[in-house]
């Protein structure tokens, strides 16, 4: 990808690609389905070919502790190989929110009385997005998403890291995109490839406004914890 070489070409790409690029992001969401992640250097194998069953347990893994203790960007080597991390479903109980569609390929949709919608989904297979640290690898998905979108126009955030919108788990790392989107509708794009577990979790909202979208986010803060594997 062609980057900016001065401050001048990145602010005008700013103003010019990431409206769009979360426009893009969120149009799916926006016509009721998910956006999908899937990986971009391995071709769907075909109907009936034989694919290796996920592993369920891990020698000298301790999934206990590893759920016990925040999962920063740097932390995440200490998933066990190939397990990936899951999405809570709790925010279909949440005040105001129903859920739309639950788990289906891996993705789940929500909407609120207020008008926002939450697209949350998990996808393997991301290999060929891993780079030296989770936090490299998130960013690579953000880029694979949206060639335009650079490195500081994404923010530090987290997300509950298992746990219970009543007895809260720890935290997760993840990196964040928000913009106004076209039509005026506030979005947010937050994402976070855990490289060990060569898999994605990815969460998408969109409100009619700022305020909303500030609700909408506290909300998936409480109730859309992503799950460490038990494995």
């Amino acid at each position: 990808m062609e980057k900016p070489t001065t401050a001048e070409q990145a602010a005008r790409s700013w103003r010019r690609a990431v409206p769009l690029g979360i426009g893009c992001m969120v149009a799916a969401l926006l016509g009721g389905c998910s956006v999908d992640v899937p990986d971009p250097s391995v071709t769907a194998a075909p109907a009936g070919t034989p694919v290796p069953a996920t592993p369920t347990i891990t020698p000298g893994h301790d999934a206990a502790a590893v759920a016990a203790r925040d999962m920063p960007f740097a932390a995440g080597s200490d998933l066990a190989p190939g397990v990936p991390v899951g999405i809570s479903d709790d925010l279909k109980g949440a005040p105001g929110w129903s859920a739309v569609k639950e788990n289906v390929a891996g993705a789940s949709q929500y909407a609120k009385a207020d008008g926002c919608v939450v697209s949350a989904r998990v996808s393997t297979g991301q290999d060929a997005l891993v780079r030296t640290d989770d936090r490299e690898s998130t960013v690579a998905l953000f880029q694979y998403l949206d060639a335009t979108i650079q490195p500081s126009y994404l923010k530090s955030a987290t997300l509950q890291w298992g746990g219970t919108p009543e007895a809260p788990g720890r935290t997760v790392e993840v990196l964040a995109l928000e913009q106004a989107a076209p039509g005026g509708r506030s979005t947010a794009v937050l994402a976070r490839v855990f490289g060990a577990a060569a898999s994605s979790a990815y969460l998408s909202v969109s409100c009619p406004d700022a305020a909303t979208l500030g609700a909408a986010r506290q909300d998936l803060g409480r109730y859309l914890a992503l799950v460490p594997p038990a494995a």
